[in-house]
């Protein structure tokens, strides 16, 4: 009896021990959900690392049952409306819309009028007509000035392009009108005769002299071509002492591939040719005309931090009233080298070229001269520099170079001498400059600083030392040996703006006599002082149609001469507004 109670007690404890390890053990083993289907014999492999995906015996499994879903939809009422997300990111400044004309009118003393009007409509998708019309005059009133010094100069410009994927074009017509007047009599002068006859001789003096230009031109480019661009250009300039000219020039621009190198070349074609009723002394008139050919193939080279163009420049000139012809050979060299980067860049050079000289042009840098000229071109047989350029700072650059230049037949202006004589020309009381030509060296200095402190904020300077020397002449007529200049502009506001710019030019010489003197012994040059001036301007915004303006000129009201005798207007104010439009 007890025996049996024995193996009934014994086989309860082993039933329950076995129980024990059957049943699920509650604790968290992740997202995984085992289901033991039946019991787990383990070994040691098992005991060492737990599997992933532990062995089956497909026996135990049963096929899963494919159970199907079905929805019962049915519409519920909500009032609840999600707010729309926003993203984060930087704010990007409203791009200023750029119109396509403007009209520009200001005022101011002296009698000032400067107006201004641009229109540009596009025709198509490709091709666009434009016009400029522009006029810039004063009333005169110079201090101490005897003769009429007001002037006139209007322009009207007008353009038809073209623009496609292989080529681009245009052509110009243009015409300016300008009236000057000759109002720079010498100080001393009429000193040897009467009050009454001095006031005569004065009153009879015609200064005023006109000029009107016609110009017509066009320019080719082409992206897929041996040629590279053309221009061809036609100016007729005249005077109203019967002076003429006509100036010719045609310059296309072709590139070819030779053993992987493109070599550019520009070809010259320039002429010009003109006449002047009467020379200085009012004996003979005046013929000249030059027609210069040249070919200018140049290349560039690459390697590592150095940049190479070579090549060179030959032409020809013929003097078709002389009949004197001449060869010009000039260099066409440049290099650099990058020191350290962008922050210091070495170059080095040597040019040469051969410059045409007009009436026109000459006009363009002087308005007194007087209409009886000597033109011929100017060969500039070498310009020889080194200097450096680069960045102090991301916002800063810097550019210093020196250099030595070798001209021939350069370009002089000197004033005429003059007489007392009531039988002169208008331009022949000491009020006129004359050209004269000299071999001129040059040793130049330079240097440039630029920065922009911010986006608002921008500031320049620079400076130039010259020297000269000359093969025939007494002096470099009215050339500067010193030149500087500095400029700020700022926009305070997103509608002031304003500006700032002075410059200093320094001494120079000049020379002039007085014919009806009988001197002893020649005066010496005339020496010019130099001068400072300064400009500003503020402007504000109204719209972004409507911008109005006020400049100031001439700040410290200095009466300096420009010229011999020809004093410059003092202090000068411009007020004005700028309208832009589309049509």
């Amino acid at each position: 009896m007890i025996q049996i109670q024995n193996k009934i007690v014994v086989i309860a404890v082993l039933f329950t021990f076995q129980l024990s390890f059957g049943q699920k053990k509650e604790e968290t083993i992740g997202s995984q959900v085992v289901n033991v289907v039946k019991p787990y014999t383990p070994t040691i492999s098992d005991a060492y690392k737990v599997k992933d995906t532990p062995p089956t015996d497909d026996e135990g499994n049963k096929a899963k049952e494919t159970i199907k879903y079905t929805i019962f939809s049915f519409p519920v009422a909500s009032t609840f409306t999600p707010s729309k997300g926003k993203a984060e990111g930087v704010e990007k400044a409203k791009k200023e819309y750029s119109f396509g004309n403007y009209a520009t009118l200001g005022v101011g003393n002296y009698g000032t009028l400067n107006a201004e009007l641009f229109v540009t409509q596009e025709l198509g998708n490709n091709d666009y007509l434009a016009g400029m019309f522009r006029h810039h005059s004063s009333q005169g009133g110079i201090k101490d000035v005897e003769l009429n010094d007001k002037f006139y100069d209007t322009s009207l410009d007008l353009a038809y392009g073209m623009n496609d994927r292989y080529m681009s074009w245009n052509v110009d017509l243009g015409y300016q009108n300008q009236v000057y007047n000759w109002y720079g009599l010498p100080s001393e002068f009429g000193a040897n005769l009467s009050q009454n006859d001095r006031a005569l001789l004065v009153g009879a003096i015609a200064p005023k002299h006109s000029y009107n230009t016609i110009t017509l031109g066009g320019k080719m480019e082409f992206t897929e071509s041996i040629f590279d661009k053309v221009s061809l250009n036609y100016t007729r300039f005249m005077d109203g002492l019967d002076s003429a000219e006509n100036r010719f020039s045609f310059k296309p621009s072709f590139k070819v591939s030779v053993m992987d190198q493109t070599i550019h070349t520009d070809v010259i074609v320039d002429y010009v040719g003109g006449s002047f009723a009467a020379n200085y002394a009012n004996t003979q008139a005046i013929k000249y005309g030059f027609t210069n050919f040249g070919i200018v193939p140049s290349f560039v080279v690459t390697e590592d931090d150095w940049t190479l163009q070579l090549g060179a420049g030959l032409f020809y000139s013929l003097d078709n009233e002389r009949s004197k012809n001449k060869i010009y050979l000039y260099p066409q060299f440049n290099a650099s080298y990058n020191v350290v980067n962008d922050l210091m860049i070495f170059y080095v050079g040597a040019e040469g070229s051969l410059e045409q000289n007009s009436y026109a042009d000459l006009v363009g840098q002087n308005s007194f001269l007087s209409p009886t000229l000597d033109i011929k071109p100017t060969s500039k047989q070498y310009d020889v520099f080194a200097g450096l350029k680069g960045k102090l700072a991301n916002n800063v650059n810097y550019n210093i170079n020196a250099s030595y230049v070798n001209e021939e037949n350069k370009a002089l202006f000197k004033s005429n001498n003059y007489s007392e004589v009531a039988t002169n020309k208008d331009y022949a009381f000491g009020n006129s400059l004359a050209v004269v030509y000299d071999g001129v060296t040059t040793t130049s200095f330079y240097g440039e600083l630029k920065a922009d402190f911010s986006e608002n904020v921008t500031f320049g300077i620079n400076a130039r030392f010259n020297s000269y020397s000359t093969d025939s002449k007494q002096e470099a007529w009215n050339l500067p040996t010193i030149k500087v200049g500095s400029s700020l502009e700022a926009s305070i506001t997103k509608q002031w703006f304003a500006g700032f710019n002075v410059f200093y030019v320094g001494e120079r010489k000049d020379g002039q006599l007085n014919t009806s003197i009988n001197y002893i012994v020649d005066p010496t040059p005339i020496t010019l002082k130099g001068y400072f001036d300064a400009n500003a301007h503020v402007g504000y915004k109204y719209t972004e149609r409507l911008t109005a303006f006020l400049r100031l000129n001439n700040i410290a009201n200095q009466q300096y001469e420009r010229w011999l005798n020809y004093s410059v207007q003092g202090f000068q104010v411009v007020a004005g507004a700028n309208y832009k439009f589309d049509f």
